[in-house]
Order: structure tokens, then sequence, then C-alpha cells
């Protein structure tokens, strides 16, 4: 009985043990440390996704002392997680360990510099070094292309570039070439989605900036070259010598179709006086639309809509041969370039390859500034 006795003792002991060890042994990621400054205060720990706001995945209240503990016993995905106190923050990284104990140390009044100490994460330390240099203004463009370079850490490298280089389009091949670390390693991650969709945003506007400085009257065409429906390649410098509307439009725009007869009058009446039509449509699909369709019906849809293209240009009688696209929708590469934020849009060109107008709408329009260019000649 005795020995019964002892032995479910020592099970009892064990289990106790066990489960001690449990509660105090943490798993997963945890962030700790102490802040002086943020005593009884609350400290958040929020997700961040380039491009998207951030989300609050924890909250915890601070010790007394300045002392916290987050604790996730599942792990986190790789990326980048703030630690917050009120308006102040700093950016830490996580990544694919299975197992991450990040302390932190510092004072609240300077926590939003980067004076503070990592410890656990040397991804986070490095990005706490680099943030410090950029609050303090101590890194230029070409430093942070260097340390995208040379950062192990993708996500960091994107963040560093995304904080650095926001949407100054000077600087986008540092940020693609982030990105595209960002998706060798993490091709599923939404930062990476994310990140890729905001490049392409500040990729347009920038674009369209340009454009407002290159396309003005007396300035030269940016030239276009692109593939017709039957697979030609146009360029619109070969037409160097006529006079000619450049027609932005595309076959699922009302506006553009209702358009087409105006065109098509001038088109027939003034094409034997050297003058022709450089129609670029805007037909296709994007990249978001793409992705939200999926790879296996990417196809199928830019077929249906290369065949609306050529539709619409036979049921509107656009006879004139330069029609091109690259069938990107709003992302067409010749949209930006003129800045085209809406359609129709159309510009007038002269026989040196200059433009005579930056909008040109209806018959009457277009035939007043083609017969100014006509009696020039």
């Amino acid at each position: 009985m005795n020995l019964m006795y002892a032995s479910r003792i020592l099970v009892i002991l064990t289990m106790v043990v066990g489960l001690w060890s449990c509660q105090t042994e943490q798993s997963g990621v945890t962030f700790e440390g102490t802040i002086e400054g943020a005593e009884n205060l609350q400290v958040f720990v929020d997700h961040v996704v380039i491009g998207k706001a951030n989300s609050v995945i924890a909250r915890e209240q601070i010790g007394g002392n300045g002392s916290f503990n987050v604790n996730f016993e599942d792990g986190l995905e790789p990326g980048i997680y703030n630690l917050r106190i009120g308006a102040k923050r700093i950016s830490l990284v996580i990544d694919e360990k299975p197992k991450q104990h990040i302390k932190v140390s510092g004072n609240l009044n300077t926590l939003q510099n980067y004076e503070v100490t990592i410890e656990g994460s040397e991804p986070s330390q490095q990005m706490a070094d680099a943030m410090r240099q950029l609050v303090a203004r101590e890194m230029d463009a070409q430093e942070v292309a260097q340390f995208v370079e040379n950062a192990n850490s993708p996500m960091m490298a994107s963040y560093i570039a995304f904080r650095a280089l926001g949407t100054n389009g000077k600087f986008l091949d540092t940020q693609k070439k982030a990105q595209a670390k960002l998706a060798a390693k993490y091709p599923q991650s939404e930062m990476t989605t994310e990140y890729a969709r905001y490049i392409s945003a500040v990729e347009q506007q920038y674009a369209q900036q340009m454009a407002q400085q290159r396309i003005q009257v007396g300035a030269m065409a940016p030239d276009i070259t692109m593939e017709s429906p039957d697979g030609k390649t146009y360029s619109l410098s070969d037409l160097k010598g006529k006079i000619v509307l450049l027609d932005f439009w595309a076959s699922w725009c009302r506006p553009c179709r209702i358009e087409n007869p105006n065109v098509v009058k001038v088109y027939n009446q003034y094409k034997d006086q050297g003058f022709t039509i450089f129609s670029v449509s805007l037909d296709g699909l994007d990249s978001r639309m793409a992705a939200r369709l999926g790879p296996d019906k990417v196809e199928a849809a830019m077929e249906r809509s290369r065949q609306a293209w050529i539709k619409a240009i036979e049921q509107d009688n656009l006879t004139w041969p330069y029609h091109v696209s690259d069938l990107k929708k709003w992302q067409s590469a010749a949209a930006a370039t003129y800045g085209v934020r809406s359609i129709p849009r159309a510009f007038m060109i002269d026989r040196e390859g200059r433009i005579a107008s930056t909008s040109v709408r209806g018959a009457e329009q277009i035939e007043a500034a083609l017969q100014d260019l006509l009696t020039q000649s």
C-alpha cells in the first residue's frame, strides 16, 4: 500500500512540475521589456502591412515599474510589428524562427527616435539602427539602396525602403528591388502583395506627374510603340510627317463609343490630306483584376477583352490601321506617359511630332484644330 501511495504521489508531483514548467516557459513569440515613463499605461502590438492600415493584435497593461510582457503562444507570421504606447511606437521584425524572445528597453520620451536597446532579434536591432538614422536624416537614398542590397531580412529591407522613400517616384528602382527580394522569399505573404500594389500606385502617380511636365503644347509627343489586335507593331513616331489625332478610348467606355462617330466623320473627310488617327485602347486587365481572377482565369478573361476591342473597332467603323494596346486597362504604359486619367481623351499632334492640342473632343473641336494645322503646312 505504501509503495502504491508513494507512486501516486510521484505521479502527482510530476504533473505539478510539468504544469508549472508550461506556465513559466513561454513559447512562440514574446515581446517584453521596460520602458521608463510608461508606468501603468498600456502597450499595443500592431501588425504592419505596407499600403494598409495597421491592425491591433494584442494589448497588455504595463506594470508600475514600466515593465511589460506580451506573449503569442502560437507564434506570429513573419512580418513587421509595431510596439506602441500611446502615440509613440517602434517597429520590430519577426522572421521564420519557431521561438523568438525580443526584449526592448528605453524611455517613452525618446521611443519614437529608436533610442532603445533591443535584445533577442538581430533583424529588429538592425532595423532600429536604420530607423534611428532615418529619423536623424543621416541616411540618403543611395545608402537606402545599399541597405536594401545587403539586408538579410526582406521584410526589414522592404519596410526601410518604404519608410525612407515613400511616394518619391525617383527611387522606384530601389523599392522594386526590395519587393522582388520579398516576393522571392515570401511569395504568399500579404505584405508581398500589398507592397506590389503600393509600388504600382506610386509608379502611376509618378508617371502622371512626369506627363504633366512633358505633355504641353509645343513639346515633342512621347513615342508609343504597341501591338495591334493582329500582332503588328505600330509606333506613333512612324507617323511623323502626318497630322495625327492620338485617341485614348476603350470598348467598355460608353462615352468613348458615343464619341467615335465624331472621330470617324473627321477622319473620312480629311484622311486624304495627310491626316490619320493613332488609337490606344485601354481594354484588357489591370494587375488588381488579374489577381482577383487568379492565374487559371486570366488568360480567358484577357482574350474576351481583346475580342471586345476587335468587335468595337468593327462596329464603330474605325477603319484606320493604327489600333494598339498593351491590354493593361488603367495601367496602360501609354496612358501613364500621357497622364490620361479619364477617357475619351485625344491629343492633336502636328507634322513635326509636336503636341498641338492636349484635349480635343467632338467633331467641331477636332476639325478646328486640324484645319489650323493644315493652314500652317
